[in-house]
């Protein structure tokens, strides 16, 4: 067994109550079938751009009693209501809850255990199949903390709810399972940023699992930014269902951690259920980024749009699979997908892997996906008009990823999210 299971397998026993909610079988059927196949190595398909050899060496400390210290300015741009976690814990102290619209419950995943309610924690009772999914079965088998998040049918809210998770320093290297939910009645409509940030630096493992439900005419807006220490190893996945006439709208920005590796799975299960889907993948030190799209069309009707840039500099890879199924009775299903990338140095990698597959008749589908440089034109073009090199490579990037942000409709949010983006790109161009 590698040093990285026997962990998680410690931990397990270590942590109390495991049948708070009922789960005790299902959280331990779960961690043993993680040992049983033991992490993906290169020969599964999933992970053979993603290499876990470094990963499976470590094992992390026990669980820090004593709260971590982070700096407050991280959270200075983050207005209320907002829900803090910090090292995997929730932060009662820094959360502000107090602004939530009417119909809007939020609570962290601890308090709804506590209470006991098997219905409430019903969603942590899902299984994972598939051998590679492996950090998906120890999250089953270990998260007791998270975001569960609901919407009444036709609740509103006009500002953005903030989901902030923060990595900080503490004396040795901890890992923390999150699980969430996110449930939006029919009808519903809410904007939802989730923010993954450094308190400083450090070397922790976040592993996290997201559930999305939209019902019927649902519509969530939702903005990820994994901005973590460039020491960090965070493995997310999302797994989202929509009903008829439901709509989500996302924007996936991978900026920071050493390894990151982000699954985000849809299933367009209702008529006209819709999905618009961007992100950017820069990429840049040693880092390696690794995203992966399983878009299911199931309902008639039914649309995705997929926008995804990648950057590519320094001695670091970046790793995009954007996978999309139309059934069997998905008629009239549109499905397009763009990935456009750019190699900024010599040693950067860029890997990519549209993938689509029709069983539908009467179908709109287009992919595409491409590897590249700066266009020498555009170089050349702004260059005689005076501006330096430097300066024309930053104006010609930042175009190309600002692109994706016009999922979002909220022109607040969207120059914020723009300010986050621009900042890791000043960073690059310092490098």
């Amino acid at each position: 067994m590698s040093a990285l299971l026997d962990h998680f397998a410690r931990a397990f026993e270590a942590l109390p109550a495991r049948d708070a909610a009922g789960l005790g079988e299902i959280r331990r059927a779960a961690l043993d079938a993680a040992l049983r196949d033991g992490l993906p190595h290169a020969r599964s398909e999933a992970w053979k751009y993603t290499p876990l050899r470094a990963l499976e060496r470590r094992s992390f400390a026990a669980v820090d009693v004593a709260a971590p210290v982070f700096d407050a300015e991280v959270l200075a741009a983050i207005p209320a209501p907002r829900i803090v976690f910090v090292n995997g814990r929730f932060d009662a102290q820094t959360s502000d809850l107090a602004a939530l619209p009417a119909g809007v419950s939020l609570q962290p995943l601890s308090q709804v255990l506590r209470d006991g309610d098997s219905r409430e924690a019903g969603f942590l009772a899902r299984r994972f199949d598939k051998p590679e999914e492996v950090f998906a079965r120890v999250n089953a088998a270990l998260a007791d903390e998270g975001v569960v998040l609901r919407a009444q049918a036709d609740a509103r809210s006009t500002q953005a709810i903030h989901l902030v998770f923060i990595g900080a320093p503490t004396s040795g290297d901890h890992a923390w399972h999150l699980r969430h939910l996110i449930e939006l009645a029919a009808g519903a409509e809410l904007h939802l940023v989730e923010h993954q940030l450094a308190g400083a630096a450090h070397t922790h493992l976040a592993n996290t699992l997201m559930h999305v439900h939209l019902g019927p005419r649902a519509r969530l807006s939702h903005a990820r930014v994994q901005n973590d220490a460039s020491g960090a190893t965070v493995i997310a996945r999302t797994d989202a269902v929509l009903a008829r006439d439901a709509e989500y709208r996302r924007l996936d920005l991978e900026l920071g951690a050493a390894l990151s590796r982000h699954e985000l799975n849809v299933a367009l299960h209702g008529e006209s259920a819709r999905l618009h889907a961007n992100g950017v993948l820069l990429a840049d030190g040693r880092r390696h980024l690794d995203t992966r799209l399983g878009i299911d069309h199931v309902g008639r009707d039914s649309a995705c749009d997929l926008t995804w840039r990648g950057l590519g500099a320094g001695r670091a890879r970046a790793v995009f699979h954007g996978g999309i199924l139309i059934r069997e009775g998905a008629d009239g299903a549109a499905a397009m997908l763009s990935n456009k990338n750019l190699l900024l140095s010599e040693n950067a990698e860029i890997d990519t892997q549209p993938v689509l597959v029709i069983h539908a008749d009467e179908v709109q589908a287009a992919h595409g996906a491409t590897v590249g440089q700066l266009d020498p034109v555009a170089m050349f073009y702004l260059r005689s008009r005076g501006l330096p090199a430097e300066d024309a490579r930053a104006l010609l990037t930042a175009a190309f990823c600002r692109e994706t942000l016009a999922v979002f409709e909220d022109s607040a949010l969207r120059e914020a999210l723009t300010m986050q983006l621009d900042a890791a790109l000043a960073r690059l161009e310092a490098v």
